[in-house]
């Protein structure tokens, strides 16, 4: 079984597109781990950087009542 990312063939995760980012985030705004959304390790390290620096930049809230 491939992840999210493979299998939709998408080469760079961007931290702009903030709809795929919200996919992976809980109801409170914590990522999910990788045990529970099924993506790789390098996939995840790059959806970990790409969601900090949506956070950074104002795009994503760090939390989330």
């Amino acid at each position: 079984m491939q992840d999210f990312f493979s299998s939709n063939n998408v080469k760079h995760i961007d931290y702009k597109d903030t709809a795929v980012l919200k996919q992976f985030l809980n109801p409170s705004g914590r990522m999910i781990s990788r045990k529970r959304n099924g993506l790789t390790a390098k996939n995840q390290r790059a959806l970990a950087n790409a969601i900090k620096r949506s956070r950074i930049m104002g795009l994503l809230p760090f939390v989330v009542r």
